[in-house]
Formats: structure tokens, C-alpha cells, sequence
């Protein structure tokens, strides 16, 4: 295979899939890592993607800040199909937490209690999605109100979580690094979702592919904080493989 073909199934691969891993693209060319860093940094000189450890995307890896009406309208069909799944783990009597973002508003809209549960949220747009059940015990906690995540951040919201113990915390993230970690774009968010870490029993991201080798700007945690990974089908299986090996167990939806 010549340099052309490589560099035209790699772009394949990232319109395909949004992000392609070093290690998959030396099994599927039947090359060497070197060759492939090689052409992947060729196609980033020429403005064609993004490097990033041990792969490349389609997207910028460093992550802004956009607001919920932005993103609520990208890779809908892979949130609610994540957020299904995550809705399947949700049990009679659970008391769980429910962080910001648009995958878990797709998680909330997925909901159908089959008896009494408590929800713990930071996100106004998931309260609004829940209040309609009689079933559903919703705490809304307090704080700054981030309007581009229409959820709050501060010392009232944390403050509220050191009363409570939950059987499960449902969160959502910016980035996927396997060096970073999990991430958001807000400082203030992050110190929030560790704090509704420690809180928990069991930690569940819910995140589409699009995240996966991305960094923002507040690291929320290391992988050892996280117990289940939920993503979508389009996802790397180097990184699916890495994050097993790491002691997450991910689910593809």
C-alpha cells in the first residue's frame, strides 16, 4: 500500500468514526507504528486532522465550552441510545445523582421509574425531564447557575452532597484520555462531579465517541474513579481494550 492509499483509508476512517488509534491502524495497514506516526503527523501539517496520544480525530482535542443547545443537537441518536441503556441499570429505591450535560438529559428523558427512586441533580434541563413522574423524588441542588449547561456549580451544590450517600452517580464528560483522564471544560464543574464521585457506590460515564481522545480544561478524574463506561458503537476498539485493561467495564450501545 502506498503513502496515498494509507493517508485516504486513515481520512476514511476519521470521517467514519471520528478518531482512529495508532495500534488498530498498524493491525488493519500491516505497517509499523513508526510509518504511522509518521503519516498521521504528515496529515496534521497539512491541516487534515488532529494528533493526539496514540491517535488522531477529526475534531480539536482540546475542548471548549459550548452551550447545551449546541451540543444537544450533536450525535442525538448515539445519546439516546446511551442514555437507554444507562436507564436499564436504574432500580426501585435507587437513590442516584444525575450530573449535567446533554447525554444525561438523553439518560432523564429515558426514565420510566418502575417504582419510587431518588434523583440527586446539578441540571436543570434533567429535574425539568423527571418532574413529571408522581414516583420520581427529585432533589435540585443550589448554587451558581452556568448557562451553557443550565446546571449549577459552587459551594451550596457541594455542600448538599455531603448529607447523602447514593447507590449510583450518572455522569457525563467533555474528554477521554487515557493519560488526562475524564474531563469538562469548567474548573468549577469538575470540582463538583468529584465531589458527587465520592458520594456514590458506582460511577457510570455515559459518553459518545466524539469524547475519546480529547482533553478539556478541568480534569475531573483518573479511570480508577470509574466503575462503567457507556458509549456508542463508533468508538476505537484500542480504546475499548485500554480502558478494560484500566478496570473500567464499557458497555457499546
Amino acid at each position: 500500500m502506498t503513502n496515498v492509499e494509507r493517508h485516504q483509508y486513515i481520512l476514511k476512517q476519521l470521517k467514519e468514526v471520528g478518531i482512529v488509534q495508532v495500534i488498530d491502524l498498524c493491525e488493519e495497514l500491516g505497517v509499523s507504528s513508526v510509518t504511522i506516526r509518521k503519516d498521521l503527523t504528515l496529515l496534521e501539517e497539512s491541516g487534515l486532522l488532529f494528533r493526539t496520544h496514540g491517535g488522531a480525530t477529526q475534531y480539536n482535542p482540546y475542548t471548549t465550552d459550548r452551550t447545551v443547545f449546541e451540543k444537544e443537537k450533536l450525535r442525538s441518536d448515539d445519546k439516546s441510545r446511551i442514555g437507554k441503556k444507562a436507564a436499564e441499570m436504574i432500580e426501585e429505591n435507587d437513590s442516584i445523582i444525575i450530573a449535567s450535560g446533554t447525554t444525561m438529559q438523553s439518560l432523564a428523558r429515558q426514565i420510566v421509574p418502575k417504582g419510587n427512586i431518588t434523583v440527586v441533580t446539578s441540571a436543570l434541563n434533567v429535574a425539568m425531564e423527571l418532574i413529571k413522574y408522581p414516583s420520581v423524588e427529585i432533589m435540585q441542588m443550589g448554587g451558581t447557575l452556568r448557562k451553557t449547561s443550565t446546571s449549577v456549580t459552587g459551594k451550596y451544590a457541594e455542600n448538599l452532597l455531603h448529607d447523602f450517600y447514593c447507590s449510583k452517580l450518572f455522569l457525563g464528560v467533555d474528554g477521554i484520555d487515557l493519560e488526562y483522564g475524564v474531563s469538562t471544560s469548567s474548573a468549577q464543574e469538575a470540582q463538583l462531579n468529584r465531589i458527587m464521585i465520592d458520594t456514590a457506590q458506582k460511577v457510570v460515564v455515559l459518553a459518545d465517541s466524539s469524547k475519546f481522545g480529547r482533553r478539556s480544561f478541568g480534569r475531573i478524574c483518573g479511570f480508577d474513579k470509574i466503575d462503567v463506561l457507556i458509549t456508542d458503537d463508533k468508538v476505537s476498539a484500542g480504546f475499548v481494550e485500554s480502558l478494560e485493561k484500566s478496570g473500567v467495564h464499557v458497555v457499546v450501545v
